[in-house]
């Protein structure tokens, strides 16, 4: 089963940043999407959801996670 891979990244002008990465190329999930977010599809199985700072201010106040290091095989 593939996994998938969501990150957030804010956003000051949810419009324009949906404008610049059309433009770039990138297509959206409009189940993720509304006035105050939206999601980028990068690659099958990673997106990138672009949240406003109302959107950013209800999500939890987690600390930053350190990641593991994977050992190679």
């Amino acid at each position: 089963m593939a996994s998938k891979i969501f990150f957030n990244l804010a956003v000051k002008d949810l419009k324009k940043s949906i404008d610049f990465f059309t433009t770039l190329g990138f297509s959206f999930n409009t189940q993720f999407t509304d006035a105050s977010a939206t999601c980028i599809i990068i690659r099958e199985n990673i997106f990138a959801m672009l949240l406003t700072k109302n959107v950013l201010k209800i999500l939890p106040k987690n600390k930053f996670v350190t990641p593991i290091k994977i050992p190679k095989y």
